[in-house]
């Protein structure tokens, strides 16, 4: 039987996850995050999209990317068929990566696109992996809470709900203890 297949409009904005085949890391080092997010980069050269938050776990990637007139498919597929090369050729490994296809959620509304955002940066805190999110490299979250700007990252989309102090109220909104 075939698979499903996606629905895609242009203009969407989703969140994507990819997790390690059988749940296996994706990231040994420092290299391999790079060479990720080098990979995204490229992809980005080629089919343009905003990429509003990401966060790169050992075993799992978040993406809260919002495409233009091309399909997320071709994006990741051009990521993670690229990663997956790289890390197998590194480790002397063959077969899958990334288990499975990547999973997509579009974004409903507003709320929803800022609570993704914090979801995702939050990440490294709920997994205890860090006890400050400042200090988790592997996050779109520490260009938020500074001046600093990076191609890959889209920052004015969320910035934009904080009309006052936006890097303050951002931070704090992404750090408080909030009760759902």
């Amino acid at each position: 039987m075939a698979r499903q297949r996606r629905e895609w409009i242009p203009g969407d904005t989703l969140h994507i996850t990819s997790r390690g085949n059988r749940k296996e890391v994706l990231f040994y080092d420092d290299e391999d995050r790079y060479y990720y997010l080098n990979m995204l980069a490229k992809a980005k050269k080629k089919y343009p999209f905003h990429l509003h938050s990401y966060c790169l776990m050992n075993n799992h990637i978040h993406l809260l990317l919002e495409t233009t007139h091309i399909p997320p498919g071709k994006i990741i597929h051009k990521t993670h068929s690229s990663y997956a090369r790289y890390f197998n050729k590194r480790y002397d490994l063959v077969g899958h990566v990334f288990q499975g296809r990547y999973i997509s959620k579009r974004i409903k509304d507003a709320a929803h696109f800022l609570y993704v955002s914090r979801y995702i940066h939050r990440n490294p805190l709920e997994a205890k992996i860090v006890i400050d999110l400042k200090d988790y490299f592997w996050s779109s979250y520490p260009l938020y809470i500074s001046e600093k700007e990076d191609p890959l990252i889209t920052k004015e989309k969320i910035l934009r709900f904080y009309p006052f102090d936006q890097i303050n109220n951002y931070r704090y909104y992404v750090e408080a203890q909030l009760d759902y």
